[in-house]
């Protein structure tokens, strides 16, 4: 008989790729990982894992047991999902894990809707990177992540997620008051080829949007000062270190006297955010409001204008 936490210990494995990071996620020590991925080969009769210095690699075996584990994973979560229902679970915590724009432009809306709707269900937020929720989420530490689509982020088909889209955001350029664009009515980012260049470090999604949007462009930009926090890039900006492009929610509240806010000429980059779940947990009696109110609290359309 194989022991359903044993197959949560493969997954995390699988999506780590070290036994030490799936250790540090489960909060368990590698030790005890490994031995609940050796009992799980002999209770499975097969080689599960290859053990090499880049890490762990998953023999054919374990790709197999893999594919069953998402379903046994979700179907799990559907149960408890369920037996919740049934014991009429409409009090208690739910965690989510955010994006700082996010927080302010879904998140604590949501928070307003549910205290009036569901005044039982509390709700634990925690300040993530858009690349770093989902990793949360598949890893139990949080019940909801509020993330972005990014290079090689989890797909829309991914058997261990349930999403649900919430919104679509342009990024706008910011250039300084002095730029000779900064009159302009939308900025082609073509004219921005040879201009020094502010933006997220590599590996958060943002940064994505930022070089592929100039790549379509048709140049690679020089991206001289990097920060992930927004202002630090508009204040940059506003000291004529150079230009950027700010998801627009990110522009609010923040002091633009000194730099000009443009749309981008033509398509503009976008940034798509949803919310995740463990699939099966969608239909928590706890989770299922707190899903309603993300989607309810979303902005209609952030793409217009």
């Amino acid at each position: 008989m194989i022991e359903a936490r044993r197959l949560h210990i493969l997954r995390a494995v699988a999506d780590h790729r070290t036994v030490t990071a799936a250790a540090a996620a489960l909060y368990l020590t590698p030790s005890a990982v490994s031995q609940q991925l050796t009992a799980l080969e002999q209770e499975t009769g097969h080689r599960l894992v290859d053990r090499g210095a880049r890490g762990v690699r998953l023999t054919p075996a374990g790709e197999i047991l893999l594919r069953h584990t998402h379903a046994v994973l979700a179907q799990l979560e559907r149960a408890e999902a369920e037996l919740a229902a049934y014991g009429s679970g409409a009090a208690g915590t739910v965690t989510v894990a955010a994006f700082a724009t996010g927080i302010g432009l879904v998140v604590a809306p949501a928070l307003t809707r549910l205290a009036v709707l569901a005044p039982g269900i509390g709700v634990r937020v925690q300040d993530a990177e858009g690349d770093a929720s989902l990793t949360m989420v598949l890893d139990r530490q949080v019940d909801i992540a509020v993330a972005v689509e990014y290079r090689g982020a989890p797909g829309a088909d991914d058997p261990r997620l349930t999403r649900l889209p919430l919104y679509v955001e342009p990024f706008d350029a910011v250039v300084p008051l002095a730029h000779r664009l900064a009159g302009a009515g939308r900025i082609p980012l073509a004219e921005l080829a040879k201009d020094p260049w502010i933006g997220p470090y590599p590996g958060n999604p943002c940064h994505d949007v930022v070089v592929l949007a100039c790549e379509h462009a048709g140049f690679q930009p020089r991206l001289e000062h990097q920060s992930d926090d927004f202002r630090a890039v508009v204040a940059l900006a506003s000291a004529g270190a150079g230009v950027a492009l700010v998801p627009r929610s990110a522009l609010r509240g923040t002091d633009l006297g000194e730099v000009a806010v443009r749309p981008v000429d033509g398509a503009a980059p976008t940034r798509r955010v949803f919310a995740a779940v463990r699939c099966g947990a969608e239909e928590h009696p706890l989770i299922r409001p707190v899903l309603a109110a993300l989607g309810s609290a979303a902005p209609v359309d952030e793409t217009a204008g």
